[in-house]
């Protein structure tokens, strides 16, 4: 990939809502695990040792104002509010009006992974035990998985290409390949790249009839032991050009060097969960050539180490077969819980605050160093894909 420029950041997730500077203070002050607050999104109560992240105190009026939020979803409230603070953060609009551009030159590519659930489950509980008839149409729209960004473009007058990516966990890297792509043929100046993910019941839900939320529980399909700890959120980083962020004045928070992806097919069709070492060592070692940078340049990897044990143990090996066992793995979903399709792009996000000088933490393996130049992100997928890219020092 060419490289490309973050210079705005819209967050929220576990640590709150807020552009850069806040991401980066909270990393700063806050230490995982974060302490377990009661879900606001469904009634958790009939569950037991709930083990679920979400943004802490989320008002969307508090951003967005009072009209036009009856019938949006959660995933689109918290991609909207990302992408208006992403906007504000990259210096792009203030006070809600463009300054430097204009909306027919910016665009999104946003990743979710079960991001229409939410609206699924619900127009589908109304069908079965009420009647059809009672469906809010003004709520259907929810359904299409690529609705939340097209939400975003609607309210934030992005009226360049608006795409969505799903391919699961490794949705939030790809999003930004797919825009380095679109960048190049100058569909755009500026893309919000990243993703997205709600917290529901029947995500919540999926999730504990994996096994994979229950500390006590391990199950043969999925090797989960320890347990997910589920996150929901939204990250929308500013992709640019060098040349755009210059002529503008940008403020660089990092640069995106490299790129990799791989598959590996279950050997079974009957699979539910593939991990597959083989793809995330080719994954990794592509965005390594892609950056044209080697495994010693690599100063700290944001891992997606999640707490299934198969997968980060597929994944921690794979790490060590390429970079060496003393390469400092560290863990933001430790801090910030599973985001399935916001996680690479949280990753990357967590990646621009250890560039600006915010020590690691919480570390799996090896020991940071006190300056941070070159960062690998990483992502493994559910069914034997891995993502990964390189993010590096403006």
């Amino acid at each position: 990939m060419t490289p490309r420029l973050i210079t705005g950041i819209g967050f929220a997730n576990a640590l709150g809502v807020g552009g850069a500077d806040a991401l980066f203070a909270a990393m700063r002050d806050t230490e995982a695990p974060l302490p377990s607050r009661p879900l606001v999104s469904f009634d958790a109560s009939k569950y037991a040792n709930v083990a679920a992240l979400e943004v802490p105190d989320f008002e969307p009026k508090k951003w967005l104002g009072d009209k036009g939020l009856r019938v949006l979803d959660r995933l689109t409230k918290l991609l909207v509010v990302a992408a208006r603070v992403s906007l504000a953060d990259a210096g792009l609009k203030a006070d809600g009006a463009w300054t430097t551009s204009a909306g027919d030159r910016v665009g999104i590519c946003c990743s979710n992974a079960y991001g229409s659930l939410e609206a699924i489950t619900e127009l589908n509980r109304v069908a079965k035990l009420e009647d059809a008839r009672y469906i809010n149409p003004a709520k259907f729209p929810n359904t299409v998985a690529n609705s939340g960004p097209g939400y975003v473009s609607i309210w934030e007058d992005l009226r360049a290409l608006n795409v969505t990516v799903s391919d699961g966990n490794c949705g939030g890297l790809d999003a930004f390949t797919c825009a380095d792509i679109f960048l190049e043929a100058q569909r755009a100046d500026q893309i919000l790249t990243g993703g997205g993910e709600a917290m529901s019941e029947a995500l919540y839900l999926a999730f504990c009839k994996l096994g994979a939320l229950d500390p006590t529980a391990t199950t043969a399909e999925t090797g989960a032991t320890n347990g997910v700890r589920l996150g929901e959120g939204a990250a929308l980083l500013c992709l640019e050009t060098a040349r755009s962020a210059e002529a503008r004045g940008a403020r660089v928070l990092a640069r995106v060097t490299g790129f990799g992806t791989s598959f590996v097919a279950p050997e079974a069709d009957s699979s539910l969960l593939t991990f597959s070492r083989e793809a995330t060592a080719r994954a990794i070692r592509s965005a390594l050539d892609d950056a044209g940078v080697v495994p010693a340049d690599i100063d700290v990897v944001s891992s997606g180490l999640c707490g299934i044990e198969a997968l980060d143990r597929t994944e921690l090996s794979a790490i060590d077969d390429v970079l060496g066992p003393d390469v400092a793995v560290a863990t933001p979903k430790a801090l910030l819980g599973e985001t399935l399709g916001a996680g690479g792009a949280m990753g990357v996000a967590v990646a621009c605050g250890w560039l600006a000088g915010v020590q690691p933490k919480p570390v799996a393996q090896g020991k940071a160093p006190e300056k941070v130049d070159t960062v690998l992100v990483t992502s493994v997928g559910y069914y034997g894909n891995t993502s990964a890219i390189v993010v590096q020092r403006a």
